[in-house]
């Protein structure tokens, strides 16, 4: 099978030039450009025949998964040393999203062909398996894009800026044949995507939806894994490779529908179609002061200053959230874990103030992988566990969490469960406390919004 063309260096000049002429190297055409661009994400499970206790237990063992491949990250990425071929840049990034929770449908290339992608805001690269020839590819639900049938194709080189955008490449005096831009990236539970960087078209929603031209991703040739009912990832973190990055897109906003909801879609809102009420609580985005402008986290990080249970602040000292001065640690928001995990020290306090207030006697949760549940009271089943008030006290902004983003449960075991976990570490905002809250990042004034919301209704 034929291999995609490699641009010729004059080729590759004319490229970096062309992006020095334009103001802005990307565009996108959306279907009504006054009103942004909406996008439609559906939940990983909402495709496969997973109901109940089913859904719960692989949502557990996919946040377990995921904050333990976001504290397996080093603070700072690695060179890699195998790979890429002689005068390819080669970088190695560690990233934490092959654990799926919600997935976007786009098209890639001319003519275009429709793939499912996890959409992470926990990490940057926008990539795919490429059939170019693929050496390794895991099985994905649609045929395999191949570069060599795409009329818009364009392999970047390893002198561009776009290649520099990968964390930290090599010296471009290894770039003695520039027309090659290797990556690596590996995640936390094991995966990997190895290939080189490219542009192409991508159109994103349906219908005419939107378009958006010479998008740089990953091609992987060389992947580990797997995504969850997927073909690919689209970062949505902070770095310079991310889908809102590359669009400059200065806010971005979701509405998660309800977690046992198998059927509603959850809307997503790219530019000017991201708004929220004047009633909506912000507060700021944190830095994590270990990076560097080229080295800097994809994370979305918050400042938890405590926890309320009931009418009783717990006793955890706020520096238990805190980001260290080596970037471990801290408080991310992240759609791509389910449950909300908690340091280790603030999930004992808070998993004992709620069984303390709940009258009801306790009960194993170890096949659903959860720590805390609750016997259903007989004949009345596991809805009728009344868990205290919760509430999150960030910077600024309080955000109380109603009963239905609190629990799950298995009703054929009759038990009732807390939809948190405990980490060593960090902790992250999971997308089952976000639900029915529309969440907006406004990453011009680097805040994060939210606000109660029926996301169905939107």
């Amino acid at each position: 099978m034929a291999r995609p063309i490699a641009q010729s260096p004059m080729a590759s000049k004319r490229w970096l030039l062309l992006c020095l002429l334009l103001p802005l190297p990307f565009f996108i055409v959306p279907s009504n450009p006054g009103r942004g661009i909406r996008l439609e994400l559906t939940h990983v499970d909402a495709r496969g025949p997973l109901a109940g206790a089913d859904r719960v237990r692989r949502a557990a063992e996919r946040s377990h998964r995921r904050v333990n491949g976001l504290l397996a990250a080093p603070p700072a990425s690695t060179l890699r040393s195998d790979g890429g071929g002689a005068g390819a840049a080669t970088a190695a990034a560690s990233v934490h999203a092959s654990m799926a929770t919600y997935l976007v449908d786009l098209a890639i290339g001319t003519p275009p062909l429709a793939l499912t992608a996890v959409l992470d805001t926990g990490s940057d690269l926008i990539w795919t398996q490429c059939d170019a020839p693929c050496r390794r590819c895991f099985p994905q639900p649609t045929p395999l894009y191949a570069p060599a049938t795409s009329a818009t194709y364009a392999n970047v080189s390893c002198t561009s800026n776009l290649c520099d955008a990968l964390p930290r490449p090599r010296p471009s005096s290894r770039c003695s044949t520039p027309t090659t831009c290797a990556y690596y990236f590996s995640y936390g539970d094991g995966s990997s995507t190895d290939g080189v960087l490219a542009t192409e078209a991508f159109a994103f929603g349906s219908g005419a939806g939107a378009t958006v031209h010479t998008l740089s991703f990953g091609c992987g040739t060389d992947n580990l894994g797997g995504t969850d009912n997927s073909s690919g990832l689209v970062g949505m973190g902070r770095g310079p490779l991310s889908l809102v990055s590359q669009l400059g897109v200065t806010r971005f906003s979701y509405c998660f529908t309800p977690f046992n909801d198998t059927t509603a879609s959850s809307p997503l809102f790219l530019g000017t179609s991201a708004n929220l009420s004047p009633a909506a609580k912000s507060t700021p985005f944190v830095a994590n002061p270990a990076g560097a402008p080229r080295r800097s986290s994809s994370y979305y990080y918050l400042s938890l200053e405590g926890i309320t249970v009931g009418d009783t602040l717990l006793p955890v000292d706020p520096s238990v959230f805190e980001i260290t001065a080596s970037g471990r640690g801290g408080v991310i928001i992240d759609s791509g874990t389910t449950f909300t995990a908690l340091e280790e020290r603030a999930f004992v306090a808070l998993a004992r103030a709620v069984a303390a207030s709940v009258a009801l006697p306790l009960a194993s949760g170890a096949h659903l992988g959860l720590g805390l549940c609750f016997a259903a009271p007989e004949g009345k089943g596991p809805e009728a566990v009344a868990v205290p008030r919760l509430v999150l006290h960030f910077d600024g902004a309080d955000m109380e969490l109603p009963r239905g983003s609190l629990v799950v449960e298995d009703r054929v075991a009759g038990v009732a469960c807390l939809g948190m976990v405990s980490a060593r570490g960090m902790s992250v905002l999971g997308s089952m406390q976000q639900q029915n809250m529309h969440i907006l990042y406004d990453i011009e004034r680097g805040v994060l919004s939210f606000e109660p919301t029926n996301c169905g209704e939107l």
